[in-house]
C-alpha cells in the first residue's frame, strides 16, 4: 500500500491507497514545532483506528509547501515505515511540462493537483484550490502547466478582519441567509461569502478569456464543498485531488 502525504500551511492531508483505491484518508494540523516522533505517534494511532498495520505501507510519496516539515516526514517514513519516500520536486517525473518562467516557484501541491485534474478530465482546465490561499491553476489542452492566479484564502480574509479592526469578532465562515446582514456577524459573513463568490467567478471569467473554449473547471481544497454549490462555472468537485495526484505521480516513478 501507498501512503500519500500532502503537507500544507494549515493542514496535512494523509491518504492510504491500495492500488488505485483511496481506502483511508485523514487531515491533521500542520504544526512546525512537532517532532518526527510526535507525528509518528499520530500516524500510528490513525492507522490503528483504521485497522491498518504500519508494515503494510510499502511506499510513501510527499508533497510539501512547508520546508521545515519535509525532513520531519522523511524521517518518519524511514524510521517508522522503513521506506525511503519520494518527494515531489526536481528530478521526479510528473508527466507535465511546467511553463512558468521559473518552474521551481510553483508549489508542489499545485503541480500535483494539476496532474490529477488533467489525468481525470483532460484539458484545457482550471483547478480552483480553496486552501490557506485560493489558487487557480491553468492547464493547456496538451496538458502543460501554464500558470495561474493566487488570492488570499477566505480564512485568511476572515482573520485579517478580526486582527486589523478593534471591534469585529471572530466568526464562523458560512453562507448567511440574507446578503443584507442585520448583525455584525451576519454582515461579516455576507461580505466574506458573497465577496468570495464574486472574486472566484471573476478570476475564472478572466482566465477563460485567455484559455479558450471547452474548459474543465475543478474545485478542491478545504472550503470547496462549502462554496462550490454557489459557483455555477465550476463543473467538478474533487476533495481528494492532491492525494490522487500523488498516487499518479508515484505510479509514474515506479522502478
Amino acid at each position: 500500500m501507498l501512503l500519500a502525504v500532502d503537507i500544507g500551511n494549515t493542514n496535512i492531508a494523509l491518504g492510504v491507497f491500495d492500488g488505485k483505491d483511496l481506502i483511508q484518508h485523514w487531515k491533521i494540523r500542520s504544526e512546525q514545532q512537532k517532532t518526527s516522533d510526535e507525528y509518528e505517534i499520530i500516524l500510528l494511532n490513525l492507522l490503528s483506528l483504521a485497522h491498518l498495520e504500519a508494515n503494510s505501507i510499502r511506499s510513501v510519496i510527499i508533497s510539501s509547501v512547508v520546508p521545515p516539515l519535509t525532513p520531519v516526514f522523511q524521517s518518519l517514513s524511514q524510521n517508522l515505515l522503513k521506506v525511503n519516500p519520494l518527494e515531489v520536486g526536481p528530478g521526479l517525473k510528473t508527466g507535465m511540462s511546467i511553463l512558468y518562467e521559473n518552474p521551481q516557484e510553483v508549489g508542489a501541491d499545485r503541480v500535483v493537483a494539476s496532474v490529477a485534474a488533467f489525468e481525470k478530465y483532460g484539458g484545457p482546465a482550471i483547478i480552483v484550490d480553496f486552501g490557506t490561499a485560493t489558487t487557480f491553476d491553468v492547464i493547456s489542452k496538451k496538458g502543460e502547466y501554464l500558470g495561474g492566479a493566487i488570492a488570499p484564502g477566505i480564512q485568511i480574509a476572515a482573520e485579517a478582519l478580526t486582527l486589523k479592526t478593534a471591534k469585529l469578532p471572530r466568526i464562523e465562515i458560512k453562507k448567511p441567509k440574507n446578503a443584507i446582514g442585520r448583525t455584525t456577524v451576519t454582515s461579516m459573513q455576507s461580505g466574506l461569502y458573497f465577496g468570495y463568490i464574486g472574486l472566484i467567478s471573476n478570476i475564472i471569467e478572466e482566465i477563460s478569456k485567455e484559455l479558450g473554449k471547452d474548459i474543465k473547471i475543478v474545485a478542491t481544497g478545504s472550503f470547496a464543498s462549502q462554496i462550490y454549490p454557489d459557483l455555477a462555472s465550476i463543473q467538478y468537485l474533487e476533495p481528494f485531488l492532491v492525494l490522487e495526484g500523488l498516487r499518479i505521480i508515484h505510479d509514474r516513478n515506479k522502478t
